[in-house]
């Protein structure tokens, strides 16, 4: 079974988070988002791109930040779930799926990008967009060939 997809994105500040999530609905969802570490650049220095935990960040709010902005993404962990509800932190893939969250997102390392769906329809969407924005080693997460063992960037 599919959980969802892995890929590259270039080591350098860009607009990352908002290409990636161009196929979901960022604007539909409450996030939660852990405090790790990413920099967005203001007045020529550099900020916290979020700073430290964020139990419920309203999905407009979130996209005005990744859309509007230039950052520097290192570790990054992000939850999406449905307007109204309240986020919280997921720890393990197992979770994931008994929780009403519908994405998760992770950045590693700078570059290393996974993401956990639900809705397969969707993640074959994020699969083709990856292509389209020209990421590297682009594959399906499956049953078989994922090892992670938690759902965090530590």
């Amino acid at each position: 079974m599919i959980r969802g997809i892995s890929f590259e994105i270039p080591n350098e500040y860009g607009r990352f988070l908002e290409d990636i999530l161009i196929p979901f609905k960022v604007e539909e969802h409450d996030w939660w988002i852990g405090g790790e570490e990413s920099y967005i650049i203001r007045d020529e220095k550099l900020d916290a791109l979020f700073p430290g935990l964020i139990e419920c960040m309203e999905g407009e709010t979130l996209r005005n930040i990744i859309k509007n902005n230039k950052y520097y993404l290192i570790f990054q962990d992000l939850k999406a779930f449905p307007k109204g509800s309240k986020p919280n932190e997921i720890k393990t893939y197992d979770e994931f799926l008994r929780s009403n969250c519908d994405l998760a997102l992770l950045v590693v390392d700078s570059s290393y990008i996974t993401i956990y769906c639900k809705n397969i329809k969707l993640v074959e969407e994020l699969y083709a967009n990856a292509q389209k924005q020209d990421y590297t080693n682009i594959e399906y997460i499956t049953d078989d060939n994922d090892f992670r063992t938690g759902l965090s960037v530590w």
